[in-house]
């Protein structure tokens, strides 16, 4: 345990703020989240409205 805590200790922290390319250190604004997830969830009733239209002109296919 000491050693693999001593290796952790040596590691820079750049290791461990990327995942496949992706930088998790940026800090995002509070705005953009809220901004983002507006978006995710409209996009998301969108979706639902369009499945019971779907739903609905299939049932009534002359």
């Amino acid at each position: 345990m000491y050693n693999w805590r001593r290796q952790f200790n040596r590691l820079s922290d750049k290791q461990f703020i990327s995942l496949d390319g992706v930088d998790y250190s940026r800090h995002e604004s509070s705005a953009e989240v809220r901004k983002l997830k507006k978006e995710l969830h409209e996009a998301r009733q969108e979706v639902e409205f369009l499945k019971k239209a779907a739903a609905y002109f299939a049932n009534h296919q002359e």
